[in-house]
């Protein structure tokens, strides 16, 4: 019988801000919980940084701007970001992000993703084996690129290998 969970605070935003470098662009934290059913990163785009235009199909995210501010872009036009901003990122909408003058720290929450599967007999045997895409998935998240050669992670905005994803 597995022991149930109790609630515990994880981090202070107040401290991990300020403490990371300025310059430093990607994931500050993750959310690291066994058992859990969410996935949270709070994540750098240093100064006028991006995460290209992109679409999440699988999940909603929700994004909380915690420092700095910057552009929320998507088909429709760009919306404003400051520190205290709340945006919905509806699963298969289109999104990047751009970073002000001072950067952009912000704060994402989703559902956990499904681990990565091997196709079994049945896949195999109706048209072959799936291609391997591990040269797609980011080595800090474990998300999958949207752009073959995307230089962050538009998921962890971690800097990406630009040889890897071809």
């Amino acid at each position: 019988m597995s022991v149930p969970e109790t609630p515990r605070l994880l981090l202070s935003l107040d401290e991990l801000v300020p403490s990371a470098s300025s310059a430093r662009g990607g994931a500050l934290w993750k959310l690291a919980e066994r058992r859990r059913q969410l996935d949270a990163n709070v994540v750098r785009l240093p100064a006028s940084g991006s995460v290209a235009l992109h679409a999440e199909n699988a999940l909603d995210v929700l994004l909380v701007v915690v420092a700095g501010d910057g552009h929320l872009d998507g088909d429709d036009g760009s919306l404003a970001l400051a520190a205290g901003s709340v945006a919905w990122l509806p699963r298969s909408s289109r999104r990047g992000l751009r970073a002000g003058p001072e950067g952009l720290v912000y704060l994402t929450v989703h559902t956990r993703r499904p681990g990565m599967g091997i196709a079994g007999p049945a896949a195999v045997a109706e048209g072959g084996e799936t291609p391997c895409a591990l040269d797609r998935v980011c080595p800090h998240c474990g998300a999958m690129r949207a752009e073959a050669r995307a230089p962050y992670c538009a998921w962890c905005g971690e800097r990406l290998d630009p040889g890897a994803g071809r």
